[in-house]
């Protein structure tokens, strides 16, 4: 990312408010590197184990496109302080395969000031990592931590 965005806090942030991602392109050998790394598993690695298994074809790690997921929230979410997870729920509703092209869609959908930690609050993002398809491949609903500007100074 080129382009310095000015950062948001809290306070900044509203019920409702959306973003959105550049894309990012899956290709096969992506999907076996980061297989062999992290989530070795035959249909992650090898084209003729996966057509034989519930998937039916490569497919990448639900792992894989988490981490794609969270670069482009990175970029697309400029939270002051970063993108500080406290938790959340993630779902895969469908593989990504290789030659998909990623993008990920956010919406805040509750924003709390923290009452015994001023300096902070918590944002419930909910954010769909779709194909070149417009097909859901991850759901995230994430709690974040982020700084109040008033802290900020």
């Amino acid at each position: 990312m080129t382009e310095e965005r000015e950062r948001l806090y809290l306070d900044d942030l509203a019920v409702g408010q959306r973003f959105a991602s550049r894309s990012h392109a899956v290709d096969e050998a992506a999907i076996k590197a980061f297989a062999t790394t992290y989530d070795p598993q035959p249909f992650h690695l090898d084209e003729a184990a996966a057509a034989s298994s519930l998937f039916g074809g490569l497919a990448a790690s639900g792992w894989h496109t988490a981490a794609v997921t969270m670069r482009l929230l990175v970029e697309s979410v400029p939270l002051a302080g970063g993108v500080i997870g406290a938790g959340g729920e993630i779902a895969w509703p469908r593989p990504t395969r290789p030659g998909d092209v990623l993008t990920v869609a956010s919406e805040v959908l509750e924003v709390t000031p923290s009452r015994s930690r001023p300096d902070r609050g918590m944002v419930l993002l909910r954010s769909e990592t779709r194909n070149q398809r417009g097909e859901v491949v991850q759901t995230l609903t994430a709690r974040l931590v982020v700084p109040r500007r008033s802290a900020a100074g």
